[in-house]
This record gives structure tokens, sequence and C-alpha cells, in this order.
């Protein structure tokens, strides 16, 4: 007989979930525990694997459909076997009030896709935009790697005419450097209103061994800046840099600071293969608590005199900030646009004062080795929060050390970083 192939619940109040995308068409070979399909819900996304080895067929739900936990979405053959009218019939039968089709008078054959569209490369959040927008995707020409469509090459609705009438709406994808070196990358993801070059204390401390991947949060850095509307979405828009970075690589070691550390662990649970390791600095997500007044402080401020207050929040100490550097990083503020982003990001992401997301589930299901890393007098986010989340994983307390570890003190992050990352590699490696 068949094996089932079941919608699975991927958090405790989930009900129902999206079907994002299946990363095997219709009549395909499919190996036990190989990418199967992604599943969409209002907290996270999840890839599912295959349950089984064999060809997937009778594919019963297709992307964009909103799906029963439990449901059954398809059916995997073993080798060789066959089915007959009658099984295809009651199949069909057991799925019909499961699934709840994307567009009311969709067909039972439209829901399946074809072997041609399994094959077009396109992210996730491509193919949502594409079916919102009624895009071909065979007609739609790539600019991610090798051609992967992604979602900013599908054309949106928007006034052409005044391009400035919305700031958030800005094309391309987010911006990712680079640093050369050998074996597995880091991958690194920094916190909110910081970037990419908040890293450079501790890259200079790791040493220039490793690769480096560095994403930019959409609005920081040099990355594009993007409409909010949950920190799902904004997990979308990281997991599908993080895809295309990595495309080539191998399993990747993740490490992320505060908002970029939630981040981190949504990617290590939606993309558990691709994960080494994961490090995480200060994050959120483990719990209500947050020091919103300082985050949005640092967002709003158009001035030194107003900046610096609230960044001498993010250190041990006020003197961890000096004059200098407040003055520094007001020049990389002066765009009224930008603090708008991030004004509107804080205050989804923080509304009334705390964390509008909760990823502690998450940490409890992630597999691969994990450590957290927590400045004692962290001022925005108390490391308390860690000590309550159920999961395997290390807690290193800093002392002397506020929410920025990685900048107050470099080298002892550096080392605990060095130490993870090689315990978690194969012994031949």
């Amino acid at each position: 007989m068949p094996i089932e192939v079941i919608l699975p619940k991927v958090d405790m109040d989930m009900t129902h979930g999206t079907l994002a995308v299946w990363h095997v068409a219709e009549g395909q070979a499919v190996a036990k525990g190989a990418a199967l399909f992604d599943i969409e819900t209002d907290k996270a996304a999840m890839e599912v694997e295959a349950p089984a080895s064999g060809t997937l067929h009778h594919i019963a739900a297709a992307p964009g459909d909103k799906v029963a936990v439990g449901s059954i979405v398809a059916w995997i053959f073993a080798p060789g076997e066959v089915v007959s009218a009658r099984q295809v019939a009651e199949f069909a039968a057991e799925v019909s009030a499961s699934t709840v089709p994307s567009t009311s008078d969709a067909s039972a054959t439209a829901m399946v896709p074809t072997p041609t569209e399994g094959t077009v490369r396109a992210t996730p959040a491509a193919r949502a935009a594409a079916r919102h927008a009624g895009v071909a995707l065979a007609d739609t020409p790539g600019t991610g790697p090798l051609g992967r469509i992604q979602r900013d090459d599908i054309p949106a609705n928007v006034d052409t005419r005044n391009p400035a009438a919305d700031w958030s709406l800005q094309p391309g994808p987010l911006h990712v450097s680079h640093r050369k070196g050998t074996g597995a990358p880091i991958v690194l993801i920094h916190g909110f209103t910081a970037d990419s070059q908040s890293w450079t204390p501790l890259e200079k401390a790791l040493g220039h061994a490793k690769p480096l991947i560095r994403i930019d949060l959409p609005g920081h850095g040099r990355s594009p800046r993007r409409r909010l509307g949950s920190f799902a979405e904004l997990a979308r828009m990281v997991v599908e840099a993080f895809d295309d970075a990595t495309l080539e690589a191998g399993p990747v070691h993740l490490l992320g600071h505060s908002l970029g550390g939630a981040l981190a662990l949504a990617i290590a649970d939606i993309r558990p293969r691709r994960v080494a390791s994961l490090s995480l600095i200060a994050p959120a997500g483990l719990g209500p608590e947050v020091d919103a007044a300082a985050l949005t402080g640092i967002a709003r401020a158009s001035r030194v005199e107003s900046l610096a207050p609230w960044l001498r929040r993010l250190t041990a100490t006020p003197d961890g900030i000096s004059d200098e550097y407040a003055r520094a990083a007001m020049k990389l503020r002066t765009d009224p646009a930008l603090r708008a982003v991030q004004a509107g990001m804080a205050d989804v992401l923080f509304p009334d004062g705390v964390q509008s997301f909760d990823l502690r589930p998450a940490l409890g299901r992630v597999t691969a080795p994990v450590a957290i890393l927590w400045g004692r007098q962290d001022h925005i986010l108390p490391y308390r929060q860690a000590l309550a989340v159920t999961g395997d994983f290390a807690i290193h307390l800093l002392a002397g050390a506020g929410h920025v570890p990685q900048i107050e003190c470099p080298d002892r992050v550096a080392r605990i970083l060095a130490r993870h990352i090689a315990a978690s590699l194969p012994p031949n490696e």
C-alpha cells in the first residue's frame, strides 16, 4: 500500500496550514528525508520531509491551499507499485473535505502541479506573489542564483508614476555580503537597527579562516526598505535570502544577535538540514519582555543628543558608548526614510512594549547543536528568558557584558563560538 503524506502540526495552536510550494512534482521519485513541500502558518514556515522513498502521486493540495492538520496531501508509492482506478476514487474522496482551494473555482486538475511547474526554480515567496498577481512563473526571468525566481522578480501593482509615494517600497533582494575562507561558512544575521558592519569586532576576533555570509535585514544596512506586517513575514524574507546565499553550500553554521537571533532560530526550525550549528547572542523571541522604548528611541532618533542615551542602554554600563561612537552612529541614520521604516518595524515587532512573536517552541524542535550567549547586564532582553525555555542547548552568561557582547567583549565571544562550532563538526573535519 502507498504511504500517506500528512500535513503535520508545527506549533501547539495550529489547526490549518497553507501549503507554500512542492519541491517534488507529480510522478517524480523522492528519497526518504528529502524536502517534499513547505508549509506556512501565521507564526512560521517549515520544510516537510518525505516519510518514505518512492514516487509521488495523487497530490491533493496545490500551493496556496489551506489544509487541516492531519489531512492527506499526497501518497508515495513504492518502486513498481501501481494503484487501481477504484483506489484513485477512494483517495480523492478521502481528501475532498479537508482541503480549501486557493481559488473558489479551482478544479481538481488545476490543484495538481505539472512536472514543468515543479522544475521552475522559484522561492516560496515568489510563488505566492505570482499566484496573487496572476503571473506565470515559466514566463518570468529570475535574478537569483542559477536563474532562481525571487519575490522581487514578480511585478507588483504599485504606482510607478510616483515611486516616492511609499517609502517602504524598494526593489531588489536583501543585501548579502561574503568573505572567503575554508570549510563550512558562518552565516551572520545582525540585530534591530544594526547592520552587517556591526560584526566587525567579532570577525577580527574569530580570525580569517572560515568563510562568512552576512545578511542585512530589510530597512537595514544596504538592504532595500520593505513594508513589514508581522514577524512571520520578516522571517520569510530572511529565509529567502538565506536560501539564495547558501544554495551552493552544504550545512552552515548560523549565528544571530537579538532580532537576528530570533530569525536564525526560525531558519534552523524551517531548514534543519541546512544548519550544522546554531549560535544565538541575546536572542529575541524567548519571552515577552523587551525594552521596546530603547529600540524605538534608537529607530526614531534624529540627532546625536537623542540617540546617545538610548545607545547607552545597549552596553553593561553607560560608559560603554562614547560620544564619538554616538556621532558616528548618527551619521549612518541621517536618512528620514530609514528611520521611518525602522520605527514602523518596531511598532509591528514590539507593540505596546512586548515581543509579538514567540519562538520558544521552535527552540525545543531544533536538532542542530545550540549555544546561547547572553550578557548578565543586558538591559534590553533579560537573560532569565533563556532559563525558562525547554530544549537541549548550552547557555553562556557573560559577566560585565550587556546586550552587545560581540562588541563589548568580542574575544570572549569568539572563543566560545569557536569551541561550539568545532564540537559540531564531524570527526574527520
